[in-house]
């Protein structure tokens, strides 16, 4: 699996991602993750609809914690054909238990724990901490990539205002 370094810090200190860099204007990349339920999923699931994919290290961090709130509000006022997904390394357990205490509901969560696909093909697994870094992947109707920010220093949220940005030119 392909390794790169100097793109993410944590605290400051140079991480390794492994996996494919994700650029855009390519296909986007398969994967397979979990649900709540434990029903596998992969990018084909998810066919015709705007996607924005944020890949997180833990819903259970302050700054994660923010994220998934913030893309839930603005989730909300997203039409129909918008999906907003969050995956993370949690156990789908873990991601059904926050949703549901903190009412996060205009999200889908995804567990990528148990086969690491979309970290290794989406260029987010963390070598050092087998965590996910913190991205944002906007992907059109085609599975065509439109948007990417891998965030350098994975203790700071994304740039919502460039993904909004973005995303309302492609709606």
């Amino acid at each position: 699996m392909q390794e790169r370094t100097g793109i993410i810090t944590f605290q400051g200190k140079p991480l390794t991602l492994t996996g494919l860099e994700v650029k855009v204007d390519q296909q986007a990349p398969d994967f397979q993750v979990l649900s709540k339920e434990l029903k596998k999923f992969t990018l084909k699931d998810f066919s015709g609809k705007m996607k924005v994919i944020c890949s997180v290290p833990s819903l259970d961090t302050p700054v994660c914690d923010l994220e998934i709130k913030r893309f839930n509000e603005e989730a909300a006022k997203l039409a129909g054909n918008v999906l907003v997904i969050f995956v993370s390394m949690d156990l789908p357990f873990a991601q059904g238990r926050f949703c549901q205490s903190f009412q996060v509901d205009h999200v889908q969560t995804f567990s990528d724990h148990a086969m690491a696909s979309f970290g290794e093909h989406y260029g987010t697994l963390i070598k050092e901490l087998r965590l996910l870094t913190r991205a944002v992947f906007i992907i059109d109707h085609q599975d065509i990539v439109r948007y990417v920010e891998y965030v350098s220093e994975i203790t700071n949220p994304p740039n919502y205002m460039n993904v909004l940005k973005v995303l309302s030119t492609l709606a």
